[in-house]
């Protein structure tokens, strides 16, 4: 082979070696680079998908929300003033009784007979009245005479009365309207102090309730309520008609009473109730959903959406209901508040609104 021939072989192999080598240590385009090192970090902000409302102001009632219980308007265990035996029961459990009925008695025989010795004696007493008055006028007796006499007939008119008082104790009767319970006793029952039944009036129903000290001052005669009770999905209207004097030490609570009419009788005593009760009704108020608020330092705020970004502000809190927080200072009517992911968002995070109220 030629010399030359030889060396132009050898040059165009090195020059092929020296063009690969080169070709091997050229920077890549970013896409090649992406691919080969996947590792290697951008600094490009990752964006979180929320949720945001926009703020529209509207009616805000102030309500608090306790648990009370229905309580009769008046309720007593019936028993005897006296001791004896039960000789009638005149009512039917669980029936509708007046005031001044008769329920039940006791043996009153030994007092009758008495009252019958003493009702025999008045003619004879009142006689001598007669006579000594008459005899006192002509002089013929003297005053002393007959204020004895006359003594004596006011003693038996005591007697008599005392009597009856005593008649009037052996009969169980009504204190007042309501509804008879079971009875404990039966016919031929000593009852020294037994109990009989309960009665209890029904119409109208006492709600009562306790309240947290802080609305103590808020709770007044007249005060509005309403109540519900397991079983009915209706609510009730109660008012307010009395408070305790004092808050409760222990509790830290004042104990509230209402009425309810109860006019037909459909509600029982002894039930439990849930209770609402209207504070305030504000009008055009800003209120924002509460899982929105973000508690951080003694202090609350809210991430607002500003160009595309999360940015937090500082907020004032008014009252709180069962879903929403008033806001006093630090948000407007047309902000948009990020309702989810409050916890994950940062000052200037970019955010995906997912969706808006």
């Amino acid at each position: 082979m030629d010399k030359r021939v030889k060396w132009g072989i050898i040059i165009l192999v090195g020059a092929g070696l020296i063009g690969l080598g080169i070709h091997n240590f050229t920077p890549k385009e970013n896409e090649e680079l992406n691919e080969a090192s996947p590792t290697i970090k951008t600094n490009k902000k990752k964006s979180l998908n929320v949720n945001a409302q926009i703020i529209k102001p509207h009616l805000l009632t102030d309500q608090l929300f306790v648990s009370g219980k229905l309580m009769p308007d008046e309720e007593v265990d019936l028993s005897f003033e006296t001791s004896g035996k039960i000789i009638d029961i005149n009512f039917t459990e669980g029936s509708f009784v007046t005031k001044g009925q008769l329920l039940a008695k006791v043996n009153d025989s030994q007092l009758q007979a008495q009252l019958d010795r003493l009702k025999a004696q008045m003619p004879l007493a009142e006689d001598r009245v007669f006579r000594q008055n008459a005899l006192l006028q002509r002089d013929a007796v003297s005053k002393e005479a007959y204020e004895q006499v006359k003594t004596e007939l006011a003693t038996l008119h005591a007697d008599i009365e005392n009597i009856k008082a005593n008649i009037d104790m052996t009969e169980l009767r009504a204190p007042f309207d309501g509804v008879i319970g079971l009875r404990q006793v039966s016919v031929g029952t000593y009852s020294p102090t037994t109990v009989i039944a309960k009665l209890t009036k029904i119409t109208p129903l006492k709600v009562e309730f306790a309240v947290p000290e802080r609305y103590a001052r808020q709770i007044k005669k007249g005060t509005r309520l309403s109540f519900k009770i397991e079983g009915r999905l209706d609510a009730f209207d109660a008012q307010v008609y009395a408070t305790e004097s004092s808050i409760d030490p222990e509790t830290h609570t004042l104990t509230v009473r209402a009425l309810y009419p109860n006019t037909n009788g459909e509600l029982l005593p002894g039930r439990y109730a849930d209770i609402t009760l209207k504070q305030n009704e504000i009008k055009d108020a800003i209120a924002i959903p509460s899982e929105a608020i973000v508690p951080e330092m003694g202090k609350n705020k809210v991430f607002v959406y500003r160009s595309g970004v999360a940015q937090p502000v500082d907020v004032e809190i008014g009252i709180r209901t069962e879903a929403e927080v008033q806001i006093v200072r630090g948000l407007v009517a047309g902000d948009t508040i990020l309702t989810s992911g409050t916890l994950q968002l940062r000052t200037g995070m970019p955010v995906v609104l997912d969706n808006i109220n």
